[in-house]
């Protein structure tokens, strides 16, 4: 029983009557959702929010158009990341000068991961490890790896990216080599949530430094990072964020941490004063060293409506209010699969408990059904929006701002109706798009 919607409804009619007495239901107005979609993939790309249209005509049309280069003063364009930053900062329990919004997850992993380096470099040189999942979203992965290979090629360190399959590995792998952890806090694929504050203290005790990936996070599970003693995070914008394709990313960096080093991108805005145009880097002090080139104003305006979404429902009990209708989503999702989906073979790798699990519901497909992937095409075929990822993974988003109980009901029969006909079968839906 999913507290505060009680045990999953057992008829479409009372999906119905549970999404008319929801107090988050009013939120759906807020987003623009297609009439003939039922959308479960807000954890790859988040719907669009009907504020966003206007706030980023206001940007290219007044701000752009009439104000042109003054609205870098006049309509604040020059403190947006900070701005948004701020906001973003309420989600995920740091202070408004702990974030800061700013270029690809990807650039920001390698910015707080260069600077957890050289800390340890000066505090435990003897550490050489990075330690991570295998499992870990392969992005963080590479530019682990892609950092590693650049120090050695220029003659520092020797690091080593250790990887693990479990938590009684990972736990076993903080060892006194290690100088770094890296991990994604809600896994992408199985939606599993690592434990923050005990990983975080246990890997502190061992001398390490934390870094977390927030992608599936923010926004959608309750994060603290301050609390839980968090180093660095980084995150992205265009998920639950609801800040459009390419959003800007986030980056954090605990107060304790942040004047120790300047990060290796040391570009003209993270310079003390950039309008000095001084010939030799000076980092600004806090938050600000972590910005580097010019803020993309038009992406950062829809970013800014997007996080203005999920502040919609601070009055309604905010992220925790969130998270507990996606685990009573996610639990309906798990029970109609059971109850109407028996014998296909789908195997569910989201944990069940409620403290466990993110935003979202994965199945894993079995051979005899050509490893999920056309099963999701013909889904999408159907009007119902999910996702796969390799290499037989069924994932669906679940997004309680716009996400019914009706939808997950009518998402599973016609997942249903795919599985007894075999429709997924068509040659059609085993074509594999450049994008899964």
């Amino acid at each position: 029983m999913t507290p505060g919607f009680g045990p999953p409804p057992e008829t479409r009619a009372a999906c119905v009557a549970l999404d008319a007495e929801d107090p988050l239901g009013g939120l759906r107005e807020l987003f623009r959702v297609p009439a003939d979609l039922i959308y479960l993939d807000g954890n790859s790309l988040g719907v669009l929010p009907r504020a966003t249209p206007g706030r980023v005509a206001r940007a290219l049309e007044s701000e752009w158009g009439e104000g042109l280069i003054r609205s870098w003063n006049e309509a604040h364009w020059i403190t947006l990341p900070e701005t948004v930053g701020a906001k973003i900062a309420t989600l995920i329990g740091a202070h408004a000068a702990e974030v800061v919004a700013t270029d690809s997850t990807s650039v920001n992993l390698f910015k707080v991961l260069a600077a957890a380096l050289r800390m340890q470099a000066t505090d435990a040189p003897a550490r050489r490890t990075i330690v991570s999942e295998r499992g870990n979203f392969p992005t963080d992965l590479y530019m682990a790896q892609g950092l590693i290979d650049l120090i050695g090629a220029t003659g520092g360190p020797r690091y080593e990216l250790r990887l693990v399959d479990s938590p009684l590995e990972l736990t076993a792998a903080l060892d006194a080599q290690c100088a770094l952890v890296l991990l994604t806090h809600v896994n992408f694929k199985s939606g599993a949530v690592h434990d923050m504050a005990a990983l975080s203290a246990h890997a502190h005790r061992q001398g390490a430094l934390v870094i977390w990936d927030l992608a599936h996070s923010a926004g959608a599970v309750p994060v603290a990072l301050n609390r839980d003693g968090a180093d660095f995070a980084v995150g992205c914008g265009y998920k639950f964020l609801n800040g459009g394709p390419g959003a800007p990313a986030f980056v954090y960096v605990a107060t304790r941490h942040q004047d120790r080093f300047s990060q290796p991108l040391s570009g003209w805005l993270g310079h003390a004063a950039p309008f000095d145009f001084d010939p030799v880097y000076r980092p600004r002090a806090g938050i600000g060293r972590y910005l580097c080139g010019t803020p993309p104003i038009l992406s950062m305006a829809a970013l800014d409506a997007g996080v203005d979404s999920v502040l919609a429902a601070t009055e309604l009990g905010g992220v925790a209010a969130l998270h507990a209708k996606s685990v009573a989503l996610g639990d309906l999702f798990i029970a109609r699969v059971a109850a109407r989906c028996a014998g296909a073979g789908l195997a569910l790798i989201t944990p069940r408990a409620l403290a466990e699990r993110g935003s979202q519901v994965s199945f894993r497909a079995p051979p005899e059904l050509g490893g999920g992937y056309a099963v999701m095409q013909a889904l999408i075929d159907r009007g119902v929006i999910g996702d796969f990822r390799a290499p037989d993974v069924l994932r669906f988003g679940l997004t309680p701002l716009y996400t019914r109980f009706v939808d997950i009901w009518d998402a599973v029969e016609h997942l249903a109706a795919i599985l007894e006909s075999r429709a997924w079968d068509r040659p059609e839906f085993h074509q594999r798009a450049a994008v899964t």
